[in-house]
């Protein structure tokens, strides 16, 4: 298999996203790609709390949950000798996930899902199936 230049690993904190992160530390092991980035996908306020909260400290609460998201994914990554890069993105997860997936030039999203299933998945609805609908390169799930 030819190397890609990058994996994106969309993540939230949970064991489910840390587990993915670890199939893809695995990968960049293996040599399969030269680059990990990890991404978490902080929620975009309605217009409502911007007329309570200044535009700073909304920035400042995303940057503080998304690096709080993102802290046992970074540590795994500095355990395996990867040096990721983090990102915080900004809106619905799927379409995030795909502009960054395009911007970076990943060749593969790798994330954890929560495996729902039957009518929980139906009518939980699914951040896995909104990345998949959304971005245009392989996506792996990890259970």
């Amino acid at each position: 298999m030819a190397q890609m230049k990058a994996i994106l690993v969309p993540v939230d904190g949970s064991e489910n996203s840390d587990r993915a992160v670890q199939h893809a530390l695995d990968l960049v092991g293996t040599g399969l790609s030269v680059e990990l980035h990890l991404l978490n996908v902080q929620p975009n306020f309605g217009g409502a709390i911007s007329s309570f909260v200044s535009r700073d400290q909304i920035d400042s609460y995303r940057r503080e949950e998304g690096n709080k998201n993102l802290a046992s994914a970074v540590e795994l990554a500095k355990k395996a000798s990867v040096a990721a890069k983090i990102h915080i993105g900004v809106g619905r997860t799927g379409e995030v996930v795909r502009d960054f997936a395009k911007r970076l030039g990943a060749g593969q999203v790798v994330m954890g899902t929560r495996g729902h299933t039957g009518l929980a998945g139906v009518l939980l609805g699914s951040v896995a199936q909104d990345v998949i609908a959304h971005v245009d390169v392989p996506v792996t799930l990890v259970k």
